[in-house]
């Protein structure tokens, strides 16, 4: 009996052995090329399938939020939008832009490389409406210098802050804007999941994400609570988008936010006071109207209608930190396992299957083969149900990835042990090539 748990754990070991090995072969990323459906799929979560298929209830409006695109417009055009929506008394102004001269890498500013920064005249009436207004909320952006990227790597470490221009910003509260997605450059498609609601930087100073800070003005207590989670990082809870003429995300999710054209601020007979006042107001790039299909400052979210091989990014930037802020202010959060708690579901069950495997190979080994394939297939059909349901019922996102490769490898793996590793081991033992042999009298 003891050789027989023995024998279970080693082969286990085995199993996760093979699957470290693998792991590290497929960062070579050798396979790719004749790889094309794991490229398809590659930017796809399971529980894409909850957000954008199950959820088929229509979401409530959000009455705490609405959203202005700024379209192509000018700093000072962007300054009589802010002096006409601060005219009805919003709560919290957030704007979802950078008032910088990023493109000055020299540190010096001129008309070539910055010429916004010569119009004085517009800066000084964006500086003056976001003074007078009073509750604005500015983007910065998390930066890490190249001495950090060399002791790190590229990992989540910042040690500064880029900011918009100190003359526009002045007394403004900030927030940083970085979302994280899973592209290497600004220009691939970028799928957001996940945000950072704060983030640590190299000197001890805490700094709180865009969506953080807005919904730390408009509700402290609801803020502190979901920043007391102690979560790094957070699975974003996306409820809903924009209105979409063109029906990139799931259709049921349209509308959930009060919008309003570049030009209606214009306007203030096109729209009734309600919707701005004592609400968070967002002003952020929706291209140059509600029918423009840009694809600047845009992701995609699992609310996209084509969960599998997306090809045409459903949300703007500005809509998936009004998610998060509704997120927060709802309390609508997303509970996750932690790290060590997949590694042990993963461990348990690939152990219990090898027991399992054990066992049958022992009793009625005619079988084997049959019945190891009908369990294998059959868990992995009950943890793609947890997986998905979990999300559905409970707010809860079951990560199994570990054990469904564990179970994909297992049955293989097992065959392997037994009839390769373990028969070999016995050989040499049998041969006591590792034995110290007596010399002869």
């Amino acid at each position: 009996m003891r050789k027989f748990w023995s024998d279970s754990l080693i082969a286990t070991i085995f199993v996760f052995l093979v699957l470290l090995a693998v792991r590290e072969v497929s960062q070579f990323n050798i396979f790719n090329v004749f790889d094309p459906l794991g490229k398809a799929l590659g930017d796809m979560e399971l529980t894409d399938i909850t957000f954008s298929n199950l959820r088929l209830e229509v979401p409530p409006p959000d009455e705490n939020i609405t959203i202005v695109n700024i379209g192509n417009l000018t700093r000072g055009e962007i300054a009589q939008q802010i002096r006409a929506i601060s005219r009805f008394k919003p709560k919290v102004i957030g704007i979802d832009v950078f008032f910088g001269c990023g493109k000055c890498f020299d540190g010096h500013i001129d008309s070539v490389c910055c010429p916004l920064a010569y119009d004085t005249l517009s800066n000084l009436m964006l500086a003056d409406a976001i003074a007078e207004a009073g509750n604005v909320v500015l983007v910065t952006k998390l930066l890490r210098s190249s001495k950090l990227l060399a002791q790190y790597g590229d990992v989540a470490r910042f040690d500064s802050l880029q900011h918009t221009d100190t003359l526009i910003r002045r007394n403004a509260f900030e927030g940083f804007a970085n979302l994280e997605t899973d592209a290497e450059h600004q220009e691939d498609l970028k799928t957001c999941r996940r945000l950072n609601p704060s983030m640590k930087m190299e000197g001890g100073k805490t700094e709180l994400a865009f969506s953080t800070r807005i919904a730390m003005l408009y509700d402290s207590a609801k803020t502190m609570h979901f920043l007391d989670r102690g979560n790094h990082s957070e699975v974003i809870n996306y409820r809903g988008n924009v209105p979409d003429p063109y029906k990139a995300s799931a259709p049921e999710f349209s509308s959930r936010y009060t919008y309003l054209d570049w030009y209606n601020p214009f306007d203030t007979t096109s729209f009734l006071p309600s919707i701005i006042k004592d609400r968070i107001v967002l002003f952020g790039f929706m291209g140059n109207d509600m029918l423009d299909t840009s694809w600047d400052d845009k992701f995609i979210t699992p609310l996209n209608k084509q969960f599998a091989g997306k090809t045409r990014p459903d949300m703007y930037g500005v809509v998936v930190h009004a998610n998060v802020i509704s997120m927060i202010l709802d309390e609508a959060y997303i509970d996750e396992l932690e790290a060590w708690q997949e590694y042990a579901i993963a461990i348990l069950v690939c152990f219990l299957n090898v027991v399992l495997f054990t066992y049958i190979n022992r009793k009625i080994p005619v079988w084997f083969d049959a019945l190891s394939i009908l369990v294998q297939l059959a868990q992995f059909l009950v943890c793609t149900f947890l997986m998905i349901y979990a999300l559905y019922w409970f707010n809860f996102k079951l990560n199994l990835t570990y054990t469904l490769a564990a179970l994909a490898v297992v049955g293989t793996c097992f065959e392997l042990y037994h009839s390769v590793v373990r028969a070999g081991l016995s050989a040499i033992k049998t041969r006591g090539w590792f034995t110290i042999k007596k010399e002869g009298v």
